[in-house]
């Protein structure tokens, strides 16, 4: 005889609904607590489209795809956006200064206890300002987080992480040194072109993995899961910055050095919470990344996404600005200590799959 089959009850119900209120609670006035803040820093609350002609042009980021219908029943194609950004930034080109947004935005292939097809996305942007200053946004936001929550710390499944000490701000090269030994801007060219030769040799020495058709970017892509994002967030906040160039398709070549960008991602609990940028504002480098990416995303998982020509030409106009994006989810579960991402979603979306 088959023993039966156990299912989760589902989050509407009365007795899980309570063990997850205190959490949804705690998200509520997080929420407003950030408002608060944005509004003392003169920044416009901005609401954008979730439709898009593009969701967006990264190789590994994956949209939903739906249709728009005339009243003669002809259809276009569109998406649900994977970020507001493309919307932002142009407001950015309309003259707009300082804007925050707290948009739902839509990820396919992405589910688990940290990823949930439909999340909150957090996004600000600041014209005529450096990317540093995103940093100290993070670091007060973060500690907000804490004091609304009445949390002396961030925790994410036994790990800790002080929100009110000073952060960890550590190069990606210098990571891959510390972490895996590893020399990874040997393997970029002064153009932000790549030597994946180079790179496969520097992981192979490390004792990892190298498959035939791994690529630059799977390779770099591998150590950072493996070796790098571990180490990070842990006892204080980290600020991974300085990324290679062609693993920021949408930020500017650093001053100091072409062949790292002006992006950063910020880490507590091992956990990536947001992921900032010194905009790209040259709008045909921008169109040959976008082109790149796909070309990649064709190669990868044989499709590919359509250039948005409307956000190119506000490009074009856009001032210096820097951007970032923040998991508001995620922030909410480090501050509650919530372990799963659908304990701190008022109406989690319906399980699918197997």
């Amino acid at each position: 005889m088959k023993a039966p089959i156990v299912t989760a009850s589902p989050w509407w119900t009365p007795s899980v609904h309570a063990d997850r209120r205190p959490f949804l609670i705690g998200r509520n006035a997080i929420q407003a607590s950030l408002r608060s803040y944005f509004a003392r820093e003169d920044f416009i609350e901005v609401d954008t489209s979730a439709l898009q002609i593009s969701p967006g042009n990264e190789a590994h980021l994956h949209g939903f795809a739906t249709e728009a219908l005339t009243t003669d029943g002809q259809a276009a194609p569109f998406y649900l956006h994977t970020s507001p950004e493309f919307a932002c930034k142009k407001l950015l080109s309309a003259g707009e200064q300082r804007i925050a947004c707290f948009a739902h935005v839509y990820r396919n292939r992405e589910r688990g206890p940290l990823h949930h097809p439909e999340f909150t996305m957090l996004e600000w942007y600041r014209v005529g300002e450096s990317y540093e200053s995103l940093m100290m946004d993070c670091v007060r936001i973060l500690a907000m987080a804490a004091e609304t929550t009445g949390a002396p710390k961030l925790t994410f499944r036994g790990s800790e992480c002080d929100p009110f000490a000073g952060p960890e701000r550590i190069s990606v090269a210098e990571a891959f040194r510390r972490y895996a030994d590893i020399d990874l801007l040997g393997s970029v060219f002064a153009g932000g072109e790549t030597d994946r030769a180079h790179l496969a040799a520097e992981v192979a020495r490390a004792g990892m993995r190298v498959a035939e058709d791994d690529g630059w970017a799977d390779l770099f892509s591998r150590v950072l899961v493996e070796k790098i994002e571990p180490h990070l967030g842990f006892g204080r906040v980290t600020i991974l910055d300085e990324y290679p160039v062609s693993e920021a398709a949408l930020a500017r070549p650093s001053a100091g050095d072409p062949r790292v960008a002006e992006r950063f991602e910020v880490y507590a609990c091992g956990v990536e919470l947001a992921n900032g940028f010194g905009e790209l504002t040259n709008a045909a480098e921008q169109r040959r990344r976008f082109e790149i990416e796909m070309t990649e995303k064709a190669r990868i998982y044989g499709e590919a996404y359509p250039i948005d020509e409307d956000f190119l030409d506000a490009l074009a106009i856009m001032p210096e600005a820097s951007g970032i994006a923040l998991g508001f989810d995620r922030l909410v579960m480090l501050a509650t200590g919530a372990s799963r991402i659908d304990q701190v979603l008022w109406a989690p979306v319906a399980e699918y799959g197997q």
